[in-house]
């Protein structure tokens, strides 16, 4: 059986298609569309993909409705069981609200939305999700958020730097995030929340001045250590 990667919808979401349009091109296998109203994920899912836009509106807090939807809870289950789970933008303030990740995210610093592509810095290569890259290899994708500001309190911010657990972090000032942190793994390595968005440099118009897409990249470099798990 190919790569089965499942990618979850909520009201609001506007990137599931970019990111399953982004999984089927580079591992050559559809993704399955999973919606929030659903009890169970499908079966033997080899990652599970929380993708970018407003679920719900963006209503209370960035992500928290969605955090209560039925889907969230075999989400969680997966994930414990060391399922691959990757959540992007909203994906990633879906992740913090449901407890996966710490932190949180916050308006960003100036108040104002940010969309543009920014450099970052690769801080651990030793997950899955950064297999492939260079330690302190820059790489370029886009952001495209309003709440992207990562806060965490000193304490937690220093376990997660002690334990590796920053995957990326900002290579110019962003939007106001401590330590510049733009993606965070869980303990175990099998969980990533980042505010860029991968799916959305993976054809190479976008970025052709950089001889390629750094978000295909990282989808190659994903599934290819999924592959060879």
């Amino acid at each position: 059986m190919g790569f089965r990667a499942g990618v979850v919808t909520f009201p609001g979401s506007n990137c599931d298609r970019d990111m399953a349009v982004a999984l089927e091109k580079v591992s050559g296998e559809p993704a399955i569309r999973i919606w929030h109203g659903e009890a169970s994920l499908p079966e033997r899912l080899d990652l599970i993909a929380l993708p970018g836009g407003f679920s719900y509106g963006d209503y209370l807090r960035s992500g928290a409705m969605a955090a209560k939807s039925p889907i969230l809870r075999a989400v969680i289950d997966a994930a414990e069981r060391g399922v691959p789970v990757l959540g992007v933008c909203n994906g990633f303030q879906v992740l913090t609200e449901a407890g996966l990740l710490p932190g949180a995210l916050m308006r960003n610093a100036n108040q104002t939305f940010i969309c543009r592509t920014v450099p970052l810095t690769v801080e651990n290569t030793d997950s899955i999700f950064t297999h492939g890259f260079e330690a302190g290899e820059t790489i370029r994708i886009p952001v495209a958020h309003h709440d992207g500001n990562y806060f965490a309190d000193d304490a937690t911010l220093d376990r997660l730097e002690g334990e590796g657990r920053v995957a990326l972090r900002y290579g110019e000032t962003c939007n106001g995030s401590r330590r510049d942190i733009a993606g965070v793994l869980s303990a175990n390595g099998r969980v990533l929340g980042m505010m860029p968005h991968p799916e959305r440099a993976i054809e190479p118009v976008s970025h052709p001045s950089l001889g390629g897409p750094d978000g295909r990249r990282f989808f190659e470099n994903l599934i290819g250590a999924l592959a060879s798990a």
